[in-house]
């Protein structure tokens, strides 16, 4: 009798065990949600600022003032990036085809999903002043507003969540817009995302997945690689705290001899970043600056190319204290006094 009494309370133990291990699985493996709600891209980049407030990672740092029409954004809407954004991912649409003789490039795309602090009112305000018009899909408002040539689309998905897309089919904020109106799944997501994600360190405070298409005219450097990469590749980046910034960058590539060309021309920057970098530093070296760079390292493993380094978040605060008084304009130049004329003297 005992026995029978004790079985399904042992049975719901091991049921609630192994629910709470599924559900760690699928969060480990599993995009962030505003993630998820993006399109199929060719890249994605997730932030969470809200962790890194916690970290106090850009503690105490001068205020840096804003741009006109930034703040212009500040006072009509009461929405501060730097304070009131938690969470903020992008895709990365890269131009489908090669360039048109005699015609400009086209440059990428974006299609964001931001989190945050919102003041529906005031937002809403904001965007019908800028829109030309406003299409209503599946009961929520999406603004298509008009800057430099291309319509840029907000939707504004609940109280604490906006899209924003400035991609060429309106299906694309509208896909956004879908998904946002499911229940939340582990299991969603765009495709390339899901298959990459699993490879991000788990708990990353920021990362990165993108497509790296060498010799290609209609990116831009940064998105393209050619000098590093010879061969299409995959680039996986990362940001995690733990007491300091753990960077780890991840190559993945078509082969083992392609991995290690990659892991060689690495070697060599570093190298000589290395050598500038201690002889043009007057004095005694950084104690923090020596830590991260000490802390560089690439490996090849496999068809991979991996780098990492540890960043003291000293460092960051010094070179982010530094920066504002750099890009600040400089005085202007007091006026000289203007001497008196001298008195002509009677001859």
């Amino acid at each position: 009798m005992r026995i029978r009494r004790k079985f399904p309370v042992i049975v719901a133990v091991i049921a609630v065990a192994v629910a709470v291990v599924f559900l760690v699985f699928l969060h480990k493996h599993a995009p962030p949600e505003p993630a998820r709600l993006l399109p199929g891209a060719d890249g994605f980049l997730y932030v969470n600022l809200q962790w890194l407030r916690r970290a106090d990672v850009a503690a105490n740092l001068p205020s840096v003032p804003h741009d006109p029409e930034y703040e212009q954004f500040i006072q009509a809407t009461g929405f501060q990036f730097e304070r009131d954004l938690d969470q903020a991912a992008f895709a990365i649409h890269y131009p489908q085809g090669g360039p048109k003789q005699n015609a400009t490039p086209e440059q990428p795309r974006f299609s964001e999903v931001f989190v945050g602090h919102i003041d529906g009112e005031r937002l809403t305000a904001y965007l019908r002043k800028l829109a030309s018009s406003v299409d209503n899909y599946r009961s929520v408002d999406i603004y298509n507003i008009p800057i430099e040539g291309r319509i840029v689309r907000v939707a504004i998905l609940g109280v604490d969540t906006v899209a924003v897309s400035n991609h060429n089919d309106p299906q694309v904020i509208r896909g956004i817009v879908d998904r946002s109106r499911k229940l939340a799944s582990p299991f969603g997501g765009p495709s390339f995302l899901r298959q990459y994600y699993k490879d991000v360190p788990f708990a990353s405070l920021a990362w990165t997945i993108f497509k790296v298409r060498p010799n290609s005219e209609s990116l831009p450097v940064p998105l393209e690689m050619s000098f590093l990469f010879p061969k299409p590749a995959v680039l996986v980046g990362s940001v995690r705290y733990l007491g300091k910034i753990h960077f780890r960058a991840e190559a993945f590539t078509g082969s083992d001899e392609q991995a290690q060309q990659v892991t060689d021309k690495v070697s060599t920057f570093l190298s000589l970043f290395h050598s500038a970098e201690v002889s043009v530093a007057p004095g005694p070296a950084d104690p923090d600056m020596k830590q991260f760079l000490d802390s560089l390292k690439v490996e090849r493993h496999g068809a991979r190319a991996v780098l990492t380094t540890i960043v003291p978040t000293a460092l960051i605060r010094k070179v982010l204290a530094e920066s504002p008084a750099e890009l600040a304009p400089a005085p202007a130049p007091e006026p000289q006094p203007v001497p008196a004329p001298r008195k002509k003297q009677k001859k």
